[in-house]
């Protein structure tokens, strides 16, 4: 039995999607804890690819039990578009999806919401996905919010709607948007209720009960911790706790039962949206990254911004979240480049610094002191013992592994399911 948590040690898009259905294969529940539809994981078996923004990683896998936890802030329309895509691609949710009674709901005004205060900030726009989230969590601490269990009681929740849409109207009229109507808006949730209903739990004490019979569970975190809501870089960040931190809070699951935590890191970075990150690339390498790697948003269908490997970053994420090992992504993408670099500090005003500074116009401001590396040419895709690496990649993942402190235990060269390389307690000396 374990408890097993996923994260992603970047600024989101690591591959956890690919991680999680892989590690699927071997547990009977998955659970997302925090994070909503702005998150976009992706899952390739075959011919097929599947695109999730709300759905477990594992629900590709048959045995699987999928929990939509506490912590997370639901988007009705897309989970039923997602659980609809599924069954007419012959997967079956039934019995095998839980829904929190108690996560939040992203309802039509938190959208509305959230593209208003973007319009209205102007130039300082934060780069949201437009997805409601930061509404949604907002009203959540503000105490405005409502619930899944809301929603199964129409004589409670339809007034508190109606009152709430009509206050949102002054906000989108300033913005310059279009009001809402606050009938329609109920009517509208009165019909989204009925269809969610089959898969509303008490998942917190499903989850508890699972962890008492002793069966594994795998938590899967959205979104990567340099968007973190407390370490990321505010206010360009998410609106929740990404790493293991969120779990407990985002399940019900007591912190003594998490047993393992693995984080998931790119063999390069990538960004989407504003804010800082200092060791981006414009040149040709940025582009082979963003090219040869597919770099466009699952969610948002932005281009990613790539860079070299942020260890500043990574060692952070290491060190405050407390990796027990490291799942290293896509490091086939590099194929093709004869020199790598790895950011191992910043510079900020003649300062040394090895952690990301607290304010994001000085994270901006950073420049990024590169340790370089050699590259190679080989495709890697039919690699999967770590000494059939060329020897260029070995120095190069072990260099990554002794900058983060942390043993890396899998690498991936491939988008399919097979194509990874697995180690045991960390790569070797390269030979």
């Amino acid at each position: 039995m374990s408890v097993t948590c996923v994260f992603g040690m970047q600024w989101g898009d690591e591959g956890k999607g690919r991680l999680v259905d892989l590690l699927a294969a071997s547990s009977d529940v998955v659970v997302r804890y925090q994070g909503g539809a702005n998150a976009g994981h992706t899952v390739v078996v075959g011919a097929e690819k599947y695109v999730l923004h709300l759905l477990p990683s594992g629900v590709i896998q048959p045995r699987t039990t999928n929990v939509i936890g506490n912590g997370v802030v639901v988007d009705p329309w897309t989970l039923l578009s997602e659980i609809d895509d599924l069954q007419k691609r012959g997967i079956d949710l039934d019995g095998r999806l839980l829904l929190s009674d108690r996560a939040h709901v992203v309802l039509p005004y938190h959208k509305k919401m959230d593209a208003a205060l973007e319009r209205l900030r102007g130039a300082a726009s934060l780069g949201t996905t437009s997805r409601g989230i930061g509404p949604t969590y907002g009203d959540k601490f503000m105490r405005e919010g409502f619930r899944v269990a809301d929603l199964m009681r129409p004589e409670v929740f339809a007034g508190r709607l109606r009152a709430n849409a009509a206050a949102r109207n002054g906000i989108l009229a300033r913005a310059g948007l279009e009001p809402l109507d606050p009938e329609a808006v109920v009517t509208e949730m009165l019909g989204v209720a009925q269809r969610l209903k089959p898969y509303v739990a008490d998942t917190t004490t499903y989850l508890l009960d699972a962890h008492a019979q002793g069966l594994d569970i795998l938590c899967e975190g959205a979104q990567g911790f340099a968007l973190d809501v407390d370490h990321g870089s505010y206010p360009f960040v998410t609106s929740s706790s990404t790493g293991p931190a969120g779990l407990s809070a985002g399940t019900g699951l007591p912190p003594r039962a998490l047993d393992r935590v693995l984080g998931v890191v790119k063999a390069y970075s990538t960004r989407v949206g504003a804010g800082p990150f200092p060791s981006k690339d414009t040149g040709p390498a940025g582009r082979h990254l963003g090219e040869r790697g597919h770099e466009v948003g699952a969610t948002t269908g932005r281009k990613r911004d790539c860079g070299w490997f942020d260890a500043v970053v990574a060692r952070r994420a290491a060190s405050t979240q407390g990796v027990d090992s490291i799942a290293l992504m896509k490091l086939d993408v590099l194929s093709g480049l004869k020199e790598l670099r790895v950011c191992t500090a910043y510079e900020l005003g003649g300062r040394r610094l090895e952690v990301p500074p607290a304010l994001a116009e000085d994270w901006e401001a950073c420049t990024p002191v590169y340790q370089s590396y050699a590259g190679w040419e080989r495709d890697l895709s039919n690699v999967r013992r770590f000494h059939d690496l060329p020897r260029e990649a070995q120095l190069y993942v072990r260099a990554l592994q002794d900058v983060m402190g942390v043993a890396i235990e899998v690498i991936s060269v491939g988008a399919e399911r097979d194509r990874f390389i697995r180690t045991t307690e960390g790569v070797p000396q390269p030979v």
